[in-house]
């Protein structure tokens, strides 16, 4: 109030315009602010400049919301610029301008107001002169159709005629928010009433209507109260509608706010499975590293018993080599023994015999080591055996991957089937979330994929890892091949040169012969240091076929573990599968709650379209038979008309004959006496 009062006073001085004392009073006086946002100025003489300084400070006001401005004596003028200051007001909603005798400027600047104010809701014009000119009064009423704001408007004793009615009704046809009108103590006449009733009609939103005192007949006045009472059925049923309708709306946005629930916590147990069969596949990933932790040691003990092998395959050629050596030797010596049979006596006959046992046992150490060899050959077979054993374990393994794997892709492709027949049966509503679900059911595909090409690239790394070992095995074989066939050829070298020492060195036997003892006593160490080795080898193959059982026992149990996952998976994939079934279920009983929901809301808009259709019905009815009652009343009246004139007739034959008789029986009480 400070703030108005301030830019009054403001205005007043750039506009070098004395301040009126009473509107200053009144601003002062405590009865002029009822409250914070009501500005009364009601029974004051408000000069043109006080109202236009009013007008200056209310256009950017925003602190009243009522203005009363009854009998306050507004000049035209100072109302044309009151009301033109209010044009631009965003804040006031009731406004009384009662007994300030307005006429056509002031009419033209109400108009020009409703015009361009879209806040104001009541208007109160009692006891004004608006209908005095019927051009500024056609300027307000051109406002008033163009309104979207005004609900209640007074315009009692405002001297409107039955033209000024007809201007209001056109107006009320095209006005739909204006639900109050009071045009009592008017002279609209019968014409006004007709063409207030024929507006009413087209109206639907105007709701009370008075009229007394216009000399309107009352059966004009029944048929638009009729019609009164029939749009306030028509807005009650809007209302009921309209609150019907917000129910369902909310009924539809909790089914919605549940529906998104119930996705969240779809999203929830499908991100909680997603954990689930990432822990799995890690779990399963870190157990097939240990596998192949456990092959690799295997691989690499085979290694070295290959190693080893090929180490006593070689100390046996060199062994095999000195044997065919010291046979070619003896039967050099036996061939010198018979040549010198005639030379030599007994002694030789005795050495002869000593040879020959001799040879025997080193034939029979020599068989016994052949015979282990093939023995030795024989554990690298069976060696290899189990080695083909395991890598068609592993390969049965990969087979059992796959096919699992293969599974879980027939599974998820099932599901994703079903999804999609259900997600085809969905409304529009469902769409959306089960094409998150697509995207989501895609994302554990894509990350099944690539876990399983992590996986086959990991076999195929041990595959090529297997192959490298048998090329190292083949190639260690074509090596010891190459060696066995350079000893030949040295072999071969060397029996040449034998030969040829026996032909030049045929004195030197007896020391050859020495050195055969001494090469025969360190063969027999070399026999011995082979068998020790020999007995090493069996302890480290048993220790092998230790361990192979432990591995055979570990494969077994990681198996079975296998197994177990396998089934917990499948457990897993049927709980997921009720969990979507009953999640089905639920939509699907949404989905029939919301068809029936459609159901009612297509029965309530069928029984709105029977109710309006039966409402146009019995207007039209009622039209009707307001037309044949008027026709009738016309008739009626005009029966009446003749009945009158008749008995007007009658009356007048009635009293000319009383005073015919009246004067012919004076006359006869006159006659006697005279």
């Amino acid at each position: 109030m400070e703030d108005f009062r301030r830019s009054y006073l403001r205005l007043c001085k750039e506009g070098g315009i004395e301040t009126q004392e009473s509107v200053l009073a009144q601003l002062h006086d405590s009865r002029a602010v009822t409250g914070s946002c009501r500005l009364d100025l009601s029974g004051q003489s408000i000069t043109t400049d006080s109202c236009s300084v009013l007008g200056r400070v209310l256009q950017t006001d925003t602190v009243f919301t009522e203005v009363l401005l009854s009998d306050c004596m507004l000049s035209e003028e100072g109302a044309k610029l009151l009301l033109n200051g209010l044009c631009s007001n965003t804040t006031v909603k009731v406004l009384h301008l009662k007994g300030n005798n307005m006429r056509g400027t002031g009419a033209e600047a109400l108009g020009q107001l409703l015009v361009r104010n879209n806040m104001l809701r009541r208007l109160v014009l009692e006891w004004n002169a608006l209908g005095m000119w019927e051009e500024g009064f056609a300027v307000f009423c051109e406002g008033l159709a163009s309104n979207t704001s005004l609900i209640q408007l007074d315009l009692r004793n405002n001297q409107i005629n039955h033209q000024g009615a007809a201007e209001l009704c056109i107006a009320l046809k095209r006005n739909s928010i204006l639900q109050e009108l009071d045009l009592r103590w008017n002279n609209m006449g019968l014409l006004g009433g007709r063409s207030l009733l024929e507006a009413m009609q087209q109206n639907r939103s105007l709701i009370k209507l008075e009229m007394a005192g216009n000399n309107i007949p009352s059966d004009t006045l029944r048929a638009i109260e009729q019609s009164m009472s029939h749009n306030a059925e028509r807005q009650s049923m809007l209302g009921e509608s309209r609150s019907r309708s917000q129910v369902l709306s909310k009924e539809i946005q909790l089914l919605k706010q549940e529906k998104s629930r119930q996705f969240l916590s779809l999203m929830e147990t499908i991100d909680r499975q997603k954990g689930e069969m990432g822990r799995s596949s890690r779990n399963s990933s870190m157990r097939l590293g240990q596998l192949q932790e456990a092959l690799n040691e295997q691989k690499s003990s085979i290694n070295s018993l290959t190693a080893k092998l090929q180490m006593t395959e070689a100390a046996l050629a060199l062994s095999e080599q000195k044997a065919h050596d010291l046979g070619e030797l003896l039967t050099r010596v036996k061939l010198e023994k018979a040549e010198l049979r005639d030379r030599q006596s007994r002694e030789i006959k005795k050495e002869q015999e000593d040879s020959a046992l001799r040879e025997a046992k080193l034939l029979k150490e020599v068989n016994s080591l052949s015979e282990k060899n093939l023995q030795l050959r024989n554990k690298l077979e069976e060696t290899e055996r189990r080695c083909k054993t395991q890598q068609d374990q592993i390969f049965e393994l990969k087979q059992e991957l796959t096919n699992t794997t293969a599974e879980l892709k027939l599974r998820l492709a099932q599901t994703e089937e079903r999804l999609e027949m259900e997600k085809r049966r969905s409304k529009q509503a469902l769409e959306d979330m089960d094409s998150l679900r697509q995207k989501e059911v895609d994302h554990l595909t894509r990350h099944q994929e690539e876990s399983e090409r992590a996986l086959q690239e990991r076999i195929l790394k041990l595959e090529g890892q297997r192959i490298q070992l048998e090329e190292d095995l083949s190639r260690v074989k074509a090596a010891l091949v190459t060696e066995r066939a350079q000893a030949e050829e040295e072999l071969g070298k060397v029996r040449a040169q034998v030969r040829l020492e026996e032909q030049q060195h045929l004195s030197s036997l007896e020391e050859k012969l020495r050195a055969l003892r001494q090469s025969r006593d360190e063969s027999q160490n070399h026999c011995t240091q082979q068998k020790q080795t020999i007995a090493e080898l069996h302890a480290r193959a048993g220790q092998q076929s230790i361990e192979t059982d432990s591995l055979r026992r570990r494969i077994h149990e990681l198996q079975q573990e296998l197994a177990g996952k396998e089934q917990e998976k499948v457990s897993d994939v049927t709980r997921v599968r009720v969990e979507l079934q009953e999640q089905i279920g639920h939509l699907q009983a949404e989905r029939t709650a919301q068809s029936g929901l459609k159901e009612k809301i297509a029965a309530l808009e069928r029984e709105m379209k029977v109710l309006s259709t039966a409402h146009r019905e019995a207007l039209l009815d009622k039209e009707s038979e307001i037309s044949s009652l008027l026709e009738r009343l016309r008739i009626r009246e005009g029966e009446i008309q003749r009945i009158r004139e008749d008995e007007a007739q009658r009356a007048s034959f009635l009293q000319n004959a009383i005073l015919t008789y009246v004067q012919g029986s004076a006359l006869a009480h006159f006659s006697p006496k005279k």
